[in-house]
């Protein structure tokens, strides 16, 4: 970690830009039409949602959705994944609609706006709040058309993302209702560091959650290799033209590092021990209390 580093005075220095539609923070980028028709998509039978809070392992989980529903196919030469698989906050109901079945659509809704239903399945990533935190920073600094952030530093971003004051709202208000609902039928809970842990047992996992095609893809051996060979890290990181075609060069990429325990090397001794307490507060009596032991005890101890 950074160490006892000298508190910056925000009051004076540049926070990122955001939207604000009905109270909700959002990208400048997000049409307040879109999203307010987001609210009212009424999911059907077939529907797959990847739901994660930002920075969480959103793109990662949706291409391996992708490959699976596909027998392990790799994404066309120049096509995006968000032609295929869009985020529903972005381009509202409608434009999810017009997909064919079964839809596979991306969100960062917290569970009391998310559209669902129990005819849809629901795949949730969560990722401990450190690292996020430095993704969603370097992710807000990545687009300035949508932030204004190009040059901002840590230490302000991090004041904002504590506050819950980013788009898409506070992490724990997103995560703990999601959370809450790993029990449910229609519904797979995971974490970003177990998939990275071990990503042909959770793939494998995840098709038979799905079921169906992407069920016989996981139960094929070699489907199974070439899903996992597909969206491993070192593929992604090379063809990010596929996951973002609005990052403006010099800025960083958007598929970056994927490293867990990353966040050390930004964060000083004083925000992770904060951090580590808000997670402590926020989880207090709650199952979520044991995600992430070995980490929380890390940024506790500093």
């Amino acid at each position: 970690m950074r160490g006892n580093d000298r508190p910056l005075d925000g009051v004076h220095l540049k926070r990122p830009r955001y939207r604000l539609v009905d109270g909700f923070r959002l990208p400048r980028g997000f049409p307040a039409r879109a999203f307010r028709s987001a609210l009212h998509y009424a999911p059907m039978a077939g529907d797959v949602f990847v739901a994660t809070y930002p920075k969480c392992g959103t793109t990662w989980v949706q291409y391996i959705v992708y490959l699976l529903a596909n027998r392990g196919r790799a994404l066309p030469s120049g096509a995006n994944l968000g032609q295929v698989f869009p985020h529903l906050e972005e381009v509202g109901a409608e434009a999810a609609e017009a997909l064919s079945s079964p839809r596979l659509i991306k969100t960062h809704l917290p569970c009391s706006l998310m559209p669902f239903s129990a005819a849809a399945k629901y795949v949730y990533v969560a990722r401990n709040p450190f690292d996020c935190a430095v993704s969603f920073y370097h992710h807000t600094r990545g687009f300035p058309q949508h932030y204004d952030f190009a040059t901002g530093a840590f230490d302000i971003f991090f004041e904002c993302f504590i506050a819950g004051e980013v788009d898409f709202g506070d992490y724990f208000d997103n995560l703990l209702p999601w959370h809450a609902l790993r029990d449910s039928s229609n519904v797979l809970f995971l974490t970003y560091e177990d998939l990275r842990r071990d990503p042909a047992g959770r793939i494998a996992g995840i098709g038979r959650f799905l079921g169906g095609p992407a069920a016989a893809a996981a139960a094929d051996a070699d489907c199974l290799a070439a899903v996992v060979e597909e969206s491993s890290f070192g593929r992604m990181h090379r063809d990010q033209a596929r996951w973002s075609s609005q990052r403006p060069a010099g800025m960083p990429p958007f598929v970056r590092k994927g490293i867990v325990g990353d966040w050390r090397s930004t964060f000083s001794v004083e925000q992770a021990r904060r951090l580590a307490a808000k997670f402590d507060e926020r989880t207090r009596g709650k199952d979520a209390a044991s995600l992430w032991p070995d980490i929380l005890a890390g940024a506790r101890s500093g």
